[in-house]
């Protein structure tokens, strides 16, 4: 299966079950991998013919800088579940939405949550 896949989408967002993330915020990053059938776009060259990236990456930057979430799965599947609704070329695709900034008292370098979905 093709892909188009697009990392390090950098958005703020007030996701996590303290009070002090919800109020204060902190920086998210989501990696996706869309997949569909690219063949028809690499012969004609017609954005009509594939999934405008610019527009996945503005409904990303809506959804993780949006209505906060407790849970980052909650947010990876508002993502998958808007982008396979809006996006019919997509046949499936994976969301890794990363936390890095998590207020906790122990040293880690990230935390993050993969999920996959299909429309079948």
């Amino acid at each position: 299966m093709d892909k188009i896949i697009l990392t390090g989408i950098s958005v703020f967002g007030h996701h996590g079950c303290s009070e002090e993330e919800q109020q204060h915020g902190q920086n998210f990053k989501v990696d996706l991998e869309l997949n569909l059938d690219l063949s028809l776009s690499g012969k004609s060259d017609m954005l009509s013919e594939t999934v405008d990236y610019s527009q996945v990456l503005e409904d990303v930057e809506k959804i993780v800088g949006g209505t906060p979430r407790k849970l980052i799965e909650t947010v990876a599947e508002e993502i998958a579940s808007t982008l396979l609704k809006k996006y019919s070329l997509i046949d499936s695709l994976k969301v890794v939405l990363h936390k890095p900034d998590a207020p906790l008292s122990i040293n880690y370098a990230d935390a993050a949550v993969e999920i996959f979905r299909s429309r079948k």
